[in-house]
């Protein structure tokens, strides 16, 4: 009846394992303290992957070879494939014709390779290209862009791009278009903070996989094209570029997976924007709009407004302050200093949240 139980406080080994639990958990913790987690949202084509490879330049995260070779072939591919969009264009969209004597360029488009590593861009194909850039037709089409989500394209550099020694410069990669699939993970280190930046695809269909990112998030860079006002969606003709923006921001500020995150609202593409509003009135695809044709400064408080008012409730205090950017995500110098703005409210908003004061 006398025996005892000896307690697992007083077990050396024991002691000794509790120690070494905590002090992992205790690591654990500082590390979560010192990131931040960023995730950057919009609808295709607003411009998110840009913004990631510019991030990439501001913080000097170098592209490795394996990647500007991909970024080589990916202009050749942009080139090809845009023009091949825009013949495509002609006769279901626009209902115009090609110039006879570019009838065969247009077969050399519609069968033009991938190119392998390191293989030049074919010079039977320069030519060809040029002659259809030119087209009558081709520019028609390319004036009237908005009604089939016409892409970008390289043709004022086409002999510097078919140089047997061209490598894409910083600003190629950055004006290069890839469709994002799936969830891409990039890292950048702060003064006081790793900011995990995650870019997700924008299509509709890519979407379902948001899901997958929105765990603790600290903030989120939403993307909108302020060009697509008049556009149509890649994936989607009849749908407008805007108008799928604003419903895709609508159910993000309002989601409970957000409530306590920060939102970052970056109005891009504003040079494109700025270029467009003289020859396509805001009126005609937002009939609310009741500012002057041709006026950029009235278009974009417009549009800002829109988009502040549907990020509140009725009846709902205390609104989330929503910090709004008007960005051209293709200039480096402009986004640097943007960029250093939201990375200082995005560190000061996660050192508040540690110290439990938001």
């Amino acid at each position: 009846m006398g025996a005892c139980l000896s307690s697992p406080d007083g077990d050396p080994e024991q002691i000794k394992q509790n120690k070494l639990v905590e002090k992992d958990l205790k690591e654990t913790r500082a590390k979560l303290e010192q990131q931040v987690k960023v995730l950057l949202l919009g609808s295709g084509d607003s411009g998110k992957s840009t913004i990631l490879k510019q991030m990439r330049l501001i913080h000097k995260v170098p592209f490795t070879s394996q990647e500007v070779e991909f970024y080589r072939q990916l202009v050749f591919n942009n080139i090809t494939y845009g023009l091949k969009v825009v013949l495509e264009a002609l006769e279901d969209v626009f209902e115009i014709k090609l110039e006879d004597e570019n009838w065969t360029y247009a077969d050399m488009v519609q069968d033009a390779p991938d190119l392998r590593d390191g293989e030049p861009f074919p010079m039977e194909y320069m030519q060809p290209l040029q002659a259809l850039w030119n087209d009558s037709s081709v520019k028609a089409a390319i004036a009237r862009g908005n009604e089939a989500a016409l892409p970008e394209n390289f043709f004022s550099d086409l002999s510097r791009l078919f140089d047997p020694e061209f490598k894409p410069t910083n600003q190629d990669i950055i004006r290069s278009r890839a469709r994002t699939t799936g969830i891409t993970e990039t890292i950048f280190k702060l003064r006081t903070h790793n900011m995990h930046m995650l870019d997700v695809g924008g299509q509709k269909s890519e979407r379902r996989k948001w899901i997958h990112c929105f765990q603790d998030v600290t903030t989120i860079l939403f993307l909108v094209s302020l060009s697509g006002y008049d556009q149509c969606l890649v994936e989607d003709k009849d749908a407008n570029q805007m108008q799928d923006a604003m419903t895709i921001w609508d159910s993000i500020c309002h989601s409970q997976w957000f409530k306590n995150t920060s939102i970052i609202l970056f109005l891009n593409k504003d040079d494109l924007f700025s270029d467009k509003i003289f020859h396509s009135n805001i009126k005609d695809t937002f009939p609310d709009y009741e500012g002057p044709a041709g006026d950029a400064a009235a278009g974009r408080e417009y549009f800002k407004k829109r988009f502040t008012r549907l990020s509140t409730k009725a009846n709902r205090t205390n609104e989330r302050e929503i910090y709004t950017h008007f960005t051209n995500a293709t200039d480096t110098a402009l986004l640097k200093v943007v960029m250093a703005a939201v990375e200082g409210n995005i560190t000061l908003r996660s050192n508040l949240q540690h110290a439990a004061l938001i």
